[in-house]
């Protein structure tokens, strides 16, 4: 590897860590935290995550995420909802939406139709932009601080994406702990592969 490359990795990594760093943390985290445990875990509802493109994967992600770890949750695309997924929302459920600038198209029109379908759906936005329309349309901001990104075009979300991934792991390990989350819990939903074997051994042990 040449010195130049090494440098620019490791320039790399330190502004997507300086980035994680920089994440404003408010005391709307406590409140998206309440308000799902009372959607998902008293009134019995889910979590309906959703973003488009980029955002979409990283939402993707933290719903498979949450649903491992004991709140059920499920990615809803924008597009698709607009052609009968929209099915799947129930009145209890929630819609944490991932959008960097805040005025996706899809996604507001994505809340939009959930609020005509259920008025008191709530909606929580994962954003880089806490002033944008979706904002104001949102009960709840979490914001990203709106780093820039990496990519030298300035264009393709990359350390967007990393804030809007690392809130999501946040709110999975938070809400873990808010509910008692156990390693046979775990095992319970993870069946196969090494993290089912290994959930398993270790919750055995723990007996």
């Amino acid at each position: 590897m040449t010195g130049d490359l090494r440098d620019d990795i490791n320039t790399i990594l330190e502004r997507e860590a300086d980035a994680i760093r920089a994440i404003p943390v408010t005391g709307e985290y406590t409140r998206v935290v309440e308000l799902v445990h009372e959607r998902v875990h008293v009134k019995g509802g889910k979590i309906i995550a959703s973003g488009m493109g980029k955002a979409g994967h990283v939402a993707h992600h933290v719903a498979t995420a949450l649903s491992s770890t004991g709140t059920p949750s499920l990615f809803l695309h924008p597009s698709e909802a607009q052609h009968g997924d929209l099915g799947v929302v129930r009145e209890n459920d929630l819609l944490l939406v991932f959008s960097n600038s805040g005025r996706t198209r899809e996604i507001l029109e994505l809340v939009e139709l959930t609020g005509d379908l259920y008025p008191d759906i709530p909606v929580v936005i994962i954003t880089g932009n806490p002033d944008g329309e979706l904002a104001r349309k949102s009960d709840l901001v979490l914001n990203t601080g709106d780093p820039e990104e990496v990519c030298p075009l300035g264009l393709t979300p990359t350390t967007s994406a990393t804030a809007m991934a690392v809130i999501g792991d946040v709110l999975v390990v938070v809400l873990m702990k808010r509910i008692g989350f156990t390693t046979m819990d775990y095992a319970k939903r993870h069946h196969g592969g090494y993290l089912g074997q290994k959930s398993r051994e270790a919750g055995n042990e723990n007996r």
